[in-house]
């Protein structure tokens, strides 16, 4: 009974992932007609920093204990840069290409973490993470079909996103040895802020009223989507939730569809599976190992 009410309560919380993910591509999508994508990133960071205070704030007052301090702003600065990384692959790629598109390729991230944990971190490459790597390589290659002049150069840009956010996952694991979500997530929104209002000094402009709204969707979303993903995983093995999130894909390709008159591309559902078919059984054998 337990069980199960954890799965209903993990599918509450993924769909508040879903339904974040898909707003925020929408709302990156409108912003790009007026926005560049360091602009995006840069209102972004300014709408979170100030959700971070206000979360810091109503915290310290029922607490009185909040600390924001850190003795490891370097690994901080490192991780940031690489998320900053990773979301203007991201939002370059809304711009261009299809949003189903955008969140396949996305889903290459476990192959990059994976390599980057065994150099970074000292984690073995064992038998099931190597069959989701490789499965994970053959996704990619059914989606991007190099050789067959469907390749984009927005593609890449994902794709260079995915190995930028498997860095700043592999570099969060160690964060997270020494300082709260809640840090984590200041020093992001602190230390990407003046990144891409650097970067958006080129013809940097203030939205016009219009956009507003998709600035503090694209900003709320960006949080909100992580949090109700880490609720998820804190009362559900991964065995469950992954395949969770792989729904985004059949939903965000929907929402194309409909609001955007996406067509609906075979292939890359069908490298989405592929790579869903190397995760699921990389997880099922990490949960297997830590039951045993």
């Amino acid at each position: 009974m337990k069980t199960n009410h954890s799965v209903v309560a993990a599918s509450l919380w993924m769909t508040g992932t879903l339904f974040s993910f898909a707003a925020m591509a929408v709302g990156g999508r409108e912003l790009s007609r007026d926005l560049s994508t360091f602009q995006i990133l840069f209102y972004r960071s300014l709408v979170g920093l100030f959700i971070i205070l206000a979360i810091v704030l109503m915290t310290s007052r029922g607490t009185g204990n909040v600390r924001l301090s850190t003795r490891k702003f370097g690994l901080h600065a490192a991780r940031n840069l690489a998320h900053f990384g990773g979301q203007f692959g991201w939002f370059y790629g809304i711009a261009y290409i299809s949003l189903a598109e955008v969140f396949a390729i996305e889903f290459t991230l476990p192959i990059w973490t994976a390599i980057l944990a065994l150099i970074l971190l000292g984690e073995r490459l064992t038998g099931p993470r190597l069959t989701a790597v490789g499965l994970g390589i053959c996704g990619m290659l059914i989606i991007l079909r190099p050789g067959l002049g469907v390749m984009n150069p927005a593609s890449f840009a994902v794709l260079f996103g995915a190995v930028c956010y498997a860095l700043s996952h592999t570099l969060t694991k160690k964060i997270t040895r020494y300082d709260t979500p809640l840090t984590i997530l200041f020093y992001m929104t602190l230390i990407q802020l003046p990144i891409g209002f650097a970067l958006s000094l080129d013809g940097f402009h203030i939205p016009e009223l219009a956009a507003w709204p998709w600035v503090f969707v694209v900003g709320v979303t960006a949080l909100s989507g992580h949090y109700c993903m880490a609720r998820a995983l804190k009362i559900a093995p991964a065995t469950v939730v992954v395949p969770m999130d792989f729904l985004r894909l059949p939903l965000i390709a929907f929402v194309g569809f409909m609001i955007y008159n996406e067509s609906l591309d075979m292939f890359v559902f069908a490298g989405a599976l592929v790579m869903l078919a190397g995760n699921l059984v990389n997880v099922r054998a990490e949960h297997k190992s830590t039951r045993s």
